[in-house]
């Protein structure tokens, strides 16, 4: 599963960059067509809960679903043998 952010959705209140304890979410710098700083993903691979939850089976984080006012983050599917890069750190 990856991450994903709905720009119609988001109103640009940065608050999953905040929430964020692996730090994948940066503060948007080109604004979309509303106007609005939809923050962007900066290498999601360092999130645990998108990418190893089928190894572990369980959910490690989702802060930054749970802060979100307006429900634009949210977890989509991948399609089989979609390349994925995966960083553990320690």
């Amino acid at each position: 599963m990856k991450l994903e952010i709905d720009e119609s959705r988001c109103k640009g209140c940065n608050l999953c960059t905040m929430v964020c304890p692996y730090r994948i979410y940066q503060p948007g710098k080109v604004p979309n067509r509303r106007g609005i700083y939809v923050p962007h993903l900066d290498r999601p691979e360092r999130c645990p809960n998108c990418r190893l939850q089928q190894l572990y089976g369980r959910r490690l984080c989702g802060v930054c679903a749970l802060m979100c006012p307006d429900q634009a983050i949210r977890w989509v599917k991948e399609k089989p043998y979609e390349p994925q890069k995966v960083v553990i750190e320690y």
